[in-house]
């Protein structure tokens, strides 16, 4: 089976329930939209995390998001194929699995192409008390690239989007924090990804990010709630 979920930020107890009332195996999937949170102090703390996460009969697929170091960055990290696609992988926890922006892989025989990142709207506050940030945390340039090609070979065909934040026209602005000037904030990966929406011919497009569950149209958010992986 392959399952779908949203942030984690590093609290992965609410699989314990799950795994065992599905009698889940490493032979089925987690997709997490981003925010996973298990690249996140770059120290022992994050290892613990990960030597919990391993034990759990699941295989997690991870989605970048915001919160969180990329794993090219970090040395552990080697790289393999995975579903039709490239992920990200240690060889002490081979069951997690961190997605490649502009990857395609074969899920349930749909084609999805994932595209991670975000910008963090608490990014002053966490340069101002020392806590982590990552300066690459939105997709680059050359990410952007990367991801335009792949659409085009299909010319702009494609049955799942998996990213961490969505499109600009499907932003909860009614979620967003009172305490944070909006003008502050940077918007332009959303923006790139309502481009890349409006040329799109799509069967569905998840995403995490903004700590609610809700669908417009073809767009679902997700948070907490954890589903099977589907196109309908």
């Amino acid at each position: 089976m392959i399952y779908i979920t949203g942030d984690t930020h590093g609290d992965f107890s609410r699989f314990e329930d799950f795994c065992r009332e599905n009698d889940t195996s490493k032979d089925d999937i987690m997709i997490i939209l981003g925010d996973a949170g298990l690249n996140f102090y770059l120290d022992r703390r994050d290892d613990r995390r990960k030597e919990y996460v391993e034990k759990l009969p699941l295989t997690f697929f991870c989605i970048h998001g915001n919160h969180e170091q990329r794993p090219f960055a970090i040395s552990s990290y080697k790289m393999k194929e995975f579903h039709g696609g490239t992920v990200w992988y240690e060889e002490e926890y081979p069951d997690i699995l961190f997605a490649k922006d502009g990857e395609i892989y074969d899920f349930d025989g749909y084609e999805c192409i994932v595209i991670g990142g975000a910008y963090s709207v608490d990014k002053n506050m966490r340069l101002l008390y020392d806590y982590p940030w990552f300066a690459n945390e939105q997709p680059s340039k050359e990410i952007k690239k990367y991801v335009e090609s792949q659409l085009e070979k299909r010319d702009y065909k494609i049955d799942v989007v998996l990213s961490h934040t969505c499109p600009l026209d499907y932003q909860p602005v009614d979620m967003f924090l009172s305490g944070i000037d909006q003008s502050t904030v940077d918007s332009s990966t959303e923006e790139w990804l309502s481009e890349i929406e409006y040329e799109l011919d799509y069967k569905k497009w998840y995403c995490g990010h903004y700590h609610i569950e809700r669908r417009l149209y073809n767009v679902q958010m997700m948070f907490e709630s954890i589903e099977k992986f589907t196109v309908t």
